[in-house]
């Protein structure tokens, strides 16, 4: 049997579900995945998609802009030869803007963060793989790299930096601010969504288990700074405000301009100083609360007492939980339902030695029939539209009734349909659209 599921108006979903949580076996063949959950696939041989769905796929946050190469950097230049060819020697690429790298870890890279006397025994040496190697080699080299990107992009850049970090501050709101704060109104989509808050871990801790889950929250969190969270900042702190063809970066920016105008008119129409700012003691309760349990007191998380300073505050959080959160959410399916792409578990170790691997021993290191299921039904339930969503810049509850604010949100409510108008335009002339930011498709607040 089977059910048939919507996501959408324009996307019907088919997705076969019983009789397949007792399927504890390998695929026999990759045909068979599409046979079984229908959709669209991109092929596993296939370069040039790998390198883009980091560019302007559903985790566009990690590639950093590389100036130098890491003086351990096991490859050379002859083993590049081909894939760069000859126009393009790999040192002297390493000065060139579009050299990018995505570094999926949690944690700042670095060379060797511990003393000589206290660095891990080492282990086996990890082979290196190259387009060149041979077919099946080079194809679970690959699904490794999406597998790592998988654990970092559900554990920390979705599930805390967006649900988490905004769990915080909705619950501050709650607790410091009434009803009628000014504030308290600016966010009231946020307070009626995020109330439905749940389901948080449901596919990271298929891949990686809870507890590891856990752990890698923790590196995120350890590293988390108030700047990596300011949408502009962290274009200029990674160094890819240059790279062509990035529309995760120019819509992003697109729409925290129109967010920062809008929290500037209602802020300024509420604050007239900053010792109005100091003045506000239900304002400081809460920022003082999303300071200490969203960034567990770092320093470095920005909480200022001026006007620009809670601006760029009340801007990031509104950023993060609608604009960055459709960027991370909204392709989970369209991506992950072709499994090979975005594999929720990986059953045996990387590769060992080169020239060793097979469509076989493929099939039995990606995800069983059972598990590839599970993790195609929960990223189905992550991406469906909530019934009651309302997207960015809806307020149809009226909470404010001065003209001023109202004239503000009809302001920022024109600013995001011209923006939305300006991505469907260029998406017409793209051979991959990009939409996760269109105003459109943005809800006022993460939704599940």
């Amino acid at each position: 049997g089977g059910s048939h599921m919507s996501l959408c108006p324009r996307r019907k979903v088919e997705l076969w579900l019983k009789g397949f949580l007792s399927c504890t076996y390998s695929w026999v063949k990759l045909e068979d995945i599409n046979k079984v959950f229908c959709f669209n696939k991109t092929p596993i041989t296939e370069d040039t998609f790998f390198r883009y769905q980091f560019l302007n796929r559903v985790h566009p946050v990690v590639i950093r802009h590389c100036t130098e190469l890491p003086c351990n950097f096991p490859i050379t230049p002859v083993m590049v030869a081909s894939p760069l060819g000859p126009w393009a020697p790999l040192g002297e690429a390493a000065g060139f803007t579009h050299l990018v790298c995505a570094n999926p870890s949690p944690q700042p890279s670095c060379v060797s963060p511990l003393p000589p006397a206290a660095q891990p025994v080492p282990r086996p040496r990890q082979p290196h793989l190259l387009p060149s190697d041979s077919e099946w080699d080079w194809i679970l080299a690959k699904t490794w790299v999406l597998y790592a990107d998988v654990l970092v992009y559900e554990a920390v850049s979705h599930l805390l930096l967006t649900h988490l970090v905004n769990k915080a501050f909705a619950l501050a709101t709650l607790r410091q601010q009434p009803m009628c704060h000014s504030l308290f109104k600016v966010r009231a989509g946020l307070v009626h969504l995020a109330q439905r808050l749940k389901a948080l871990s449901q596919v990271p801790s298929q891949g990686s288990g809870i507890e590891r889950t856990k752990v890698l929250m923790a590196k995120g969190m350890s590293c988390l700074s108030y700047a990596s969270l300011c949408f502009p900042d962290d274009i200029q702190e990674c160094e890819v405000d240059c790279i062509p063809n990035y529309y995760y970066r120019d819509d992003g920016l697109k729409i925290w301009s129109a967010i920062e105008h809008f929290v500037s008119g209602i802020v300024r129409h509420y604050y007239r100083s900053d010792a109005h700012i100091l003045a506000d003691c239900e304002l400081q309760a809460w920022a003082d609360e999303t300071f200490r349990e969203g960034f567990l007191g770092n320093e470095v998380s920005g909480r200022g007492h001026s006007i620009a300073k809670l601006i760029k505050y009340l801007t990031m959080w509104i950023y993060c939980c609608s604009a960055q959160y459709a960027t991370l959410n909204n392709g989970q399916y369209e991506l992950g339902a072709w499994m090979p792409k975005f594999p929720a578990s990986m059953r045996n170790l990387p590769l060992q030695s080169n020239g060793t691997t097979s469509l076989e021993s493929y099939l039995d290191t990606i995800p069983e029939v059972n598990s590839t299921r599970v993790a195609i039904y929960s990223l189905w339930v992550l991406c469906c539209e909530p019934g009651d969503s309302r997207s960015l810049g809806t307020y149809p509850d009226e909470h404010f009734t001065e003209e001023e604010p109202k004239r503000v949100i009809a302001a920022f409510q024109g600013r995001l349909a011209q923006i939305s108008q300006e991505i469907q335009e260029r998406n017409k002339s793209l051979p991959i659209p990009y939409h996760y930011l269109d105003p459109h498709q943005i809800e006022n607040n993460t939704s599940i």
